[in-house]
């Protein structure tokens, strides 16, 4: 088997393999793109974005500055919640906990001063999934599903880059074919230069 030949078949099983990861960065590429189009058809059915799960009496001492992850993690404990979670202050005397998953999302709010701790589940939206899919990575979070997806993500990158590599190999080495190969390559390059320089 030639080196050519290699090349061919990674390319072939790696555009293969990728197709998943190709259709969730594509499809939440237009949710993230198109989300006020969304927004609208969303609030055309007259349905809230968040339903009430609980309210409660609660308090904890809060750290001062944004390294929020230990009192994240004691909140998470207390309220039986689990999956990928964030801890982020909203104010001086709101600290939010924003809990999720592919399937659902809870945002846990503690009011400092009123010394409440209140929790509302966001309604399931296909356009959610796939930015939450997008945008789900980082070796932060506990547990070995979580870091696994964090591998998977890293993984695909060198696929993609190992998919280009490949399909560039294979082009300059079908010379019929190089004019067009230029064209594209150069159509790509200048449109993507073009949009880096101006914005």
């Amino acid at each position: 088997m030639t080196f050519q030949h290699l090349n061919r078949r990674l390319h072939l099983y790696l555009g293969l393999s990728l197709i998943p990861w190709f259709l969730v960065y594509g499809i939440s590429s237009i949710s993230f793109s198109h989300s006020r189009f969304f927004d609208d058809l969303d609030k055309a059915k007259g349905l809230p974005d968040w339903t009430p799960r609980f309210e409660r009496d609660y308090d904890v001492p809060v750290p001062e500055g944004d390294e929020l992850r230990p009192l994240g993690a004691r909140i998470m404990k207390d309220t039986g919640l689990d999956g990928a979670w964030g801890a982020y202050r909203q104010g001086p005397n709101q600290v939010n906990v924003y809990i999720h998953t592919f399937w659902k999302s809870t945002q846990v709010k503690y009011f400092i001063d009123r010394k409440k701790l209140v929790a509302e589940d966001m309604r399931f939206r296909w356009d959610y999934f796939f930015t939450g899919m997008h945008a789900k990575g980082g070796f932060e979070q506990e547990g070995w599903l979580q870091k696994s997806w964090s591998v998977a993500v890293d993984i695909v990158c060198l696929g993609i880059i190992l998919w280009v590599a490949s399909g560039l190999y294979m082009w300059w080495h079908i010379p019929a074919v190089r004019t067009w190969g230029w064209l594209a390559l150069g159509a790509g390059c200048v449109s993507f230069v073009i949009f880096l320089i101006r914005l």
